[in-house]
């Protein structure tokens, strides 16, 4: 992980924090010919997200489809890699992409502290989205939540065997059986190890770093290890990934355990210095649509906060599931302690 350190380090040296004072959110903004002409002179955005690439290419494709003349260029990493890129990439007076979404709810406080989100509120963002998933000033709203779960096969693992909480992977039985993904490197992770560092200490992921896991990058690749057969059991990783492989018919199985499961809030913005000024304002507003996020449930296994979206009937409703809700700013401040004790824990 040394890369990863120096990076991190870079960034967090060319971050000069800073408190703006912001004024009102702008007036939300509808699609008008006007705003499609201009997007369509500009003929393309640049996407910088967490989401898994199909997904976000399936996105992609919707919005084209709606606007022949502009391309969408998406450009998918881990969280933490995007983070890194953009905090790079603007320290150094380079300014390639126009809209952003990571999973980590924590980036956006720094990206609103360096000023590097233009303000702009899509009309269905005004109307339907909760208070608490947008921010106040206008800078960015929640484009899907994420749950991080358990889950295992279930041709391999009896139900009666599988684990039912999170203590129950530290079974001895579950050694070298499970995988998992890297907090340094998934959004996702890093608020599902905060939530459970908050409720089970940290003895439990010391504990657990005993289990001769399989280690990987991105909350996306778990669920795909389970699918090659490679390991039988997740230990986490998201859970929109087990429901796309679920819908091509694998057996695979979430786990929502006791003790709770950990819900992230993936944002989106639009960029201070976007390329594309009018094509990202408009693929901006498409990606709250009711099209884009009932697209983002029915073929991306996402969790949504507008509430027209229907989910499939098969899924478990997010009623009947215990929340771990994090604070994103608890979660920026224990980022590095949460990348000591995981190394300590896990050697990587």
């Amino acid at each position: 992980m040394s890369n990863t350190k120096v990076a991190a380090g870079a960034l967090l040296a060319a971050l000069a924090w800073s408190q703006v004072a912001w004024a009102a959110p702008p007036e939300p903004y509808n699609v008008t010919d006007e705003l499609v002409a201009a997007a369509t002179k500009e003929g393309s955005v640049v996407y910088y997200t967490s989401t898994d690439v199909q997904v976000a290419e399936k996105l992609g494709s919707a919005f084209e489809a709606h606007y022949p003349g502009i391309k969408v260029q998406v450009e998918r990493a881990g969280s933490e890699r995007v983070f890194q890129r953009i905090g790079q990439e603007y320290s150094s007076g380079i300014h390639n992409a126009d809209v952003i979404e990571t999973s980590d709810a924590s980036h956006f406080l720094t990206f609103k502290d360096q000023n590097w989100l233009t303000p702009a509120v899509p009309e269905d963002v005004a109307k339907m989205w909760p208070e608490k998933d947008r921010d106040p000033d206008g800078l960015y709203a929640a484009f899907r939540a994420t749950l991080t779960v358990i889950a295992y096969r279930t041709d391999l693992v009896k139900e009666e065997d599988a684990p039912k909480t999170w203590t129950d992977l530290l079974d001895p039985k579950y050694k070298d059986k499970l995988v998992k993904s890297h907090p340094g490197y998934s959004g996702n992770v890093m608020t599902a190890t905060y939530a459970l560092s908050q409720l089970l200490g940290w003895d439990y992921f010391e504990k657990l770093g005993k289990q001769g896991v399989m280690q990987v990058q991105s909350s996306t690749e778990p669920p795909k290890v389970l699918a090659q057969g490679e390991r039988p059991i997740q230990a986490d990783g998201n859970e929109y990934n087990v429901f796309i492989l679920q819908d091509k018919g694998l057996p695979i199985k979430a786990v929502y355990p006791a003790e709770g499961t950990s819900i992230a809030y993936g944002n989106a913005a639009i960029l201070a210095y976007a390329p594309h000024p009018n094509a990202a304002k408009l693929f901006y507003s498409f990606m709250f649509s009711q099209e884009a996020q009932q697209l983002n449930d029915d073929f991306g296994g996402l969790r949504s906060v507008r509430p027209d979206v229907k989910e499939k009937s098969n899924r478990t409703p997010l009623s009947q599931i215990k929340l771990l809700e994090s604070d994103p700013a608890n979660v920026r401040d224990a980022i590095e302690e949460i990348k000591q004790k995981y190394e300590e824990y896990f050697g990587t």
